[in-house]
C-alpha cells in the first residue's frame, strides 16, 4: 500500500486489549491517535487521557471520542476517516467491523480470531482485494522471542525438510466467568456453551504455519480432522461456584473441555493443534516443529538437532534447555527481536504486543507488506469453524477453502526481517 508518513489511527473497543495497542502505538513516531470508540464512556475517557500523556508536544489532540451505542463505531468511520482502525472487540464484531472499515478507505487491524464463519472470511478477503486495504489478523505470537527464534532456525534450515508440527493454545480461563456485564467472559462464556470445536487456534497455528510455509509458495492448508472431550468442566465450574438459578447454570455447554484437530498439507505434512481454555493444567502453546534433521519445542524451550548441538549435547537424544539455551539464542536470535526489544519493553505479553504493533506502524510508513497477510488470518483462523463441522460428522475429514485462489503458489516465504 502506498506510504503514511503519519498514521492516523483510531480504535474500537478499549476496554482491554485495544487500550494497550494504543498506548504502546502513540509512544511511535509518525503516529496521531484520532478517533477512540467503545461501549462505555469511561473506558473511552481513560485511554484518550492515556493517548494525550503518551504523544507529547500536544500529539494526540483533539481526540474524536465516541461511545454509548453499538453502531457509533460507523459513524467514527463516516466522520474521522481514519488511515487504520485497531479493532479489539468480542468476535462476533470482528468481521463486520473490519469489512466496513476496509469500505470507508482505512487499514483494519483485528484482534484474533480474523472472523468466526467462513463466509465472513471470504468477505474479508473479497473487500480487502477490491479496496486494495489490508487487513491484518494481529497474532501476537508470532512476535515472541521463541517463535522469532525458531522461524530463523527454520529458515536457515538447520532442522532440514520440516514434517510436522503441534501447536496449542491451553490456557485455563474458567476464572473469566465471573466477568458477566462487561469483560471477555460475559461473551465468551456463550462460545463455550454452544460451539463444539477448536474455538481460538491461531496462538499456536499462526507460527507455526510460518515455520512451514503454509499458504506460501511451498505448501498449504489442504484438511481437518477434528474430535472434542465431553463437556464437562465449564458446568461443573458453574455449579460449583453460582446459584441455582444463575445464568450461566442456564446455559447447557456442549463445547468439549479439550479439543484436539489434526491438519494434513498440501504437501502431506501434518499439523496438531489442541485447544483447552477449561481445565486445570498449566499454560502452553506446544510450540513444536519436527525437521528430519531435529526439532524444536516449547514450555520449555528445548532444541534437539541429529549429531547434537556443538558444544552442548552429542546427539539428538538430549535436549539442549535451560542455561544451554543462551548459546543457541546467542546464534540464532532473530534480528526483529534483537533491534526492537528494548523499545517494546513494557508493552504487553512480555514485549510481543510492541514489537508486532511497531512492525504495523513500521510497515505502513514504509509502504512495505505486513508480516501477516489477510489469506493466513482467513487459514489460521478457519480451523475454528471447520473443526466444529468435524466433530459434528464424527471426525469426518472437511476441506480448506482456498482463500487465495491459487495464488499462494506465488506469494513468497516470510523473509528474516532485519
Amino acid at each position: 500500500a502506498p506510504k503514511l508518513e503519519t498514521v492516523r489511527a483510531a480504535f474500537i473497543g478499549v476496554g482491554a486489549r485495544g487500550g494497550d495497542h494504543m498506548k504502546f502505538m502513540a509512544s511511535l513516531d509518525g503516529t496521531e491517535v484520532v478517533a477512540i470508540c467503545d461501549l462505555f464512556e469511561d473506558n473511552v475517557n481513560k485511554w484518550a487521557k492515556v493517548a494525550t500523556e503518551t504523544g507529547g508536544e500536544g500529539r494526540h489532540k483533539n481526540i474524536a471520542l465516541y461511545y454509548g451505542h453499538e453502531n457509533k463505531w460507523k459513524l467514527m468511520l463516516e466522520e474521522v476517516k481514519p488511515d487504520m482502525v485497531f479493532i479489539a472487540t468480542n468476535w462476533n464484531n470482528h468481521a463486520p467491523m473490519a469489512i466496513e472499515t476496509m469500505k470507508q478507505g482505512a487499514h483494519a487491524f483485528v484482534e484474533v480470531p480474523l472472523a468466526v464463519t467462513l463466509e465472513e472470511m471470504w468477505e474479508i478477503v473479497d473487500t480487502s482485494e477490491r479496496t486494495q486495504k489490508h487487513c491484518m489478523m494481529m497474532e501476537n505470537v508470532n512476535y515472541s522471542r521463541n517463535e522469532l527464534m525458531f522461524l530463523n532456525i527454520c529458515r536457515q534450515g538447520v532442522l532440514g525438510d520440516l514434517l510436522h508440527a503441534e501447536a496449542a493454545y491451553i490456557h485455563e480461563l474458567r476464572w473469566q466467568m465471573e466477568e458477566q456485564e462487561r469483560g471477555t467472559g460475559s461473551w465468551r462464556t456463550l462460545h463455550y456453551a454452544n460451539r463444539n470445536g477448536n474455538l481460538y487456534p491461531t496462538h499456536g497455528l499462526g507460527p507455526v504455519a510460518q515455520y512451514m510455509n503454509l499458504a506460501r509458495t511451498e505448501d498449504n492448508f489442504n484438511s481437518i480432522v477434528s474430535f472434542s472431550t465431553p463437556a464437562f468442566g465449564r458446568k461443573n465450574y458453574a455449579e460449583k461456584n453460582y446459584a441455582a438459578d444463575h445464568k450461566w447454570n442456564q446455559l447447557d455447554f456442549k463445547g468439549g473441555d479439550l479439543n484436539t484437530s489434526i491438519i494434513k498439507t498440501t504437501l502431506g505434512r501434518t499439523v496438531m493443534v489442541q485447544w483447552d481454555e477449561t481445565s486445570p493444567r498449566p499454560y502452553t502453546r506446544h510450540n513444536l516443529v519436527q525437521g528430519i534433521k531435529g526439532a524444536l519445542a516449547g514450555f520449555p524451550t528445548r532444541v534437539a538437532l541429529e549429531g547434537g548441538v556443538e558444544g552442548i549435547t552429542k546427539d539428538h537424544h538430549s535436549w539442549v534447555q535451560g542455561d544451554d539455551l543462551e548459546a543457541v539464542y546467542e546464534k540464532y536470535d532473530h534480528p526483529l527481536y534483537t533491534r526492537l526489544n528494548d523499545a517494546a519493553k513494557g508493552s504487553g505479553h512480555g514485549g510481543m504486543d510492541g514489537i508486532m504493533v511497531y512492525r504495523i506502524i513500521e510497515c505502513l510508513r514504509k509502504g512495505l507488506p505486513l508480516d501477516q497477510n489477510v489469506y493466513e488470518g482467513a487459514f489460521w483462523s478457519a480451523v475454528a469453524p471447520l473443526s466444529e463441522l468435524s466433530v459434528a460428522q464424527g471426525g469426518a475429514p472437511q476441506a480448506f477453502p482456498d482463500f487465495t485462489r491459487g495464488n499462494w503458489k506465488n506469494t513468497k516465504p516470510l523473509g528474516i526481517i532485519n
